[in-house]
């Protein structure tokens, strides 16, 4: 058996050192940009160091610089289109500033993300990106201003907490939706959300504790109630993560005075309801009407294609990066909470409520949205 070939030894700073013909502390200055070296040596060590093919050491760097050009970022769920999209934004700013990410993800769930801030600064990330599980529990987010780490909260706020945030106007956008349901003559208009709610049906008064589930509600029932809809909380449900989709879905559909029309809070959501529909022989728009929030490809292509609130979601990424960027780098912020509208698409899932002629709602109908093929 032949002999196993030895692995080849990392090129360290004092290899360049003796290459350069400097000192390890001034080859050390000269790779890592930091202190006083001329022009002339910072030349001859970066090329010795290209000669070499050296890899700096990213950690020995962040303990000399204090900077690891590294932003870390915790979504609530990276199976869900909506992070995909917002990462791809984040990502793409900070590879422009020369800044790599590092994504964790919480599953929705306080500890956990709790547990992946700790790891985030342990590893010296120069900002956090966070969407928090719960806009309520977020006493641990204190810990990144207490390591002097900027802090940037995604898609959701954190309440009576001043931190940036970049945000969707999700108020607007779920009144707009049940506008566009009323306008067609639906009366029995049901929200579906996996917000973690103790309670199969929501109660007036409830706490909500994810801060774009609170506003896609409120923006709901404001709407139902201005309409004169008695009771308009009763087919609110926020326990799906708990209780299944398609369990929820069910009990709204196969209910003795069931709902014509579901507004789902995002798209894998929607993804079951549609599916549960058709399992029930239900037709879309004919039987029910289906709204989702966001617009992934899926929803144009499915018969029929749904109406779908269509979020900026790559633009909150963008926006995101750049706010913890301008911290990282002392620049003026005149707003910490940016915020975004969100438009309308209409397709084919909506329609008339079975058995009911559409009753305009003229209040409450101007600029629900726009058309799409």
């Amino acid at each position: 058996m032949s002999p196993r070939p030895a692995s080849r030894r990392a090129v360290t700073v004092a290899d360049i050192a003796r290459a350069a013909k400097v000192s390890k502390a001034t080859a050390a200055r000269a790779l890592g940009d930091y202190g006083q070296v001329s022009d002339a040596v910072r030349s001859r060590v970066l090329a010795a160091a290209e000669e070499l093919n050296y890899r700096p050491n990213a950690l020995a760097r962040s303990m000399n610089t204090g900077r690891s050009n590294t932003i870390g970022v915790v979504v609530g769920d990276i199976e869900n289109p909506f992070f995909a999209h917002a990462m791809r934004g984040i990502s793409d700013v900070a590879s422009k500033a020369g800044y790599d990410v590092i994504l964790t993800n919480s599953d929705e769930d306080v500890d956990a993300e709790e547990a992946a801030v700790d790891v985030l600064l342990d590893k010296q990330v120069d900002a956090l990106i966070v969407a928090p599980a719960s806009s309520a529990r977020v006493a641990h987010l204190a810990a990144v201003g207490a390591a002097g780490r900027p802090l940037v909260l995604l898609d959701r706020r954190a309440d009576g907490e001043p931190y940036d945030s970049v945000t969707v106007d999700n108020r607007s956008a779920a009144a707009r939706a049940t506008a566009e349901l009323l306008a067609e003559g639906h009366r029995r208009i049901a929200f579906i959300s996996t917000h973690d709610h103790p309670a199969s049906h929501y109660t007036p008064g409830d706490r909500i504790t994810m801060s774009s589930v609170a506003d896609r509600v409120a923006g709901v029932l404001e709407t139902l109630a201005a309409a004169g809809i008695p009771s308009p909380e009763r087919n609110i449900r926020l326990d799906a993560r708990r209780r299944g989709v398609d369990v929820v879905a069910r009990e709204l559909l196969d209910d003795d005075d069931p709902v014509t029309a579901i507004i789902a809070s995002d798209s894998l959501i929607a993804m079951t309801v549609f599916q549960t529909i058709r399992t029930l022989g239900l037709r879309i728009p004919d039987d029910v009407s289906l709204i989702s929030f966001d617009n992934p490809e899926w929803t144009s292509i499915t018969t029929p294609p749904l109406t779908v609130v269509e979020q900026p979601i790559y633009e909150l990424g963008v926006a995101a990066a750049r706010r913890a960027l301008e911290r990282i780098h002392g620049e003026r912020v005149d707003d910490a909470a940016v915020v975004f509208d969100a438009d309308l698409l209409r397709r084919s899932s909506v329609g008339p409520a079975p058995h009911a002629a559409a009753r305009p709602v003229a209040a409450l109908t101007d600029a629900v949205g726009r058309d799409t093929p």
